[in-house]
């Protein structure tokens, strides 16, 4: 039987970016010439795989690395709320 997570996931996260786009679900900064683009899944994970995570310690919570702004936006468009930690404040 074919796994079908791979493509259901990016499926997903199409569907969530182009909502958060609204209108014309266009967006420029995907491709280096910085044409508008609608998002696709395999642009996004390309970016979002540039991301890195510092792990944490019991006094200091993990840190996401955003190095483009473009990384930072993409978050917000998939409504995924790095900025504020999961762990308790000790």
């Amino acid at each position: 039987m074919r796994d079908l997570r791979q493509p259901l996931v990016f499926c997903l996260i199409e569907r969530q970016m182009r909502c958060a786009l609204g209108g014309d679900e266009k967006m420029a900064g995907l491709y280096p010439d910085g044409r508008r683009v609608r998002s696709a899944g395999r642009m996004v994970f390309h970016h979002l795989g540039e991301l890195t995570v510092r792990i944490g310690s019991a006094t200091h919570p993990p840190v996401v690395a955003i190095t483009r702004g473009l990384q930072l936006h993409l978050l917000d468009l998939l409504g995924l709320g790095i900025r504020r930690t999961r762990w308790p404040q000790t």
